[in-house]
């Protein structure tokens, strides 16, 4: 099984990225998934998941209003949009789904 994310990079604050995860290997239909970070030097945090049918999703406060996830089970894709980026939410974004891990991607909120 493989997760890989896309979608990072250097953004100004009060910008917009949208992240991709790419699923092969498992039922991705079957599998509620999850969004995590890390920013250097702390530990990886719990950004957000959502629910196998997309129906219930749940964010952290500190991202909550500003980014939103959602998924298509026919491209088993997870997204995150993420919205009014602040240098705090600057990290290495990484997806999760059956304990699986993808190998992350940067981004980097600055002016």
């Amino acid at each position: 099984a493989q997760l890989v994310e896309f979608g990072g990079g250097l953004v100004q604050p009060g910008g917009s990225l949208r992240l991709s995860c790419a699923a092969s290997g498992f039922t991705f239909s079957l599998y509620g998934m999850t969004w995590h970070r890390q920013a250097p030097g702390k530990e990886r945090e719990w950004v957000a998941g959502i629910s196998s049918t997309g129906i219930s999703t749940n964010y952290a406060d500190s991202v909550k209003g500003r980014f939103t996830i959602s998924r298509d089970n026919a491209k088993n894709t997870v997204y995150l949009q993420m919205n009014s980026l602040k240098p705090e939410d600057t990290g290495v974004y990484y997806c999760n789904g059956r304990t699986y891990w993808g190998p992350g991607t940067q981004v980097t909120v600055s002016s």
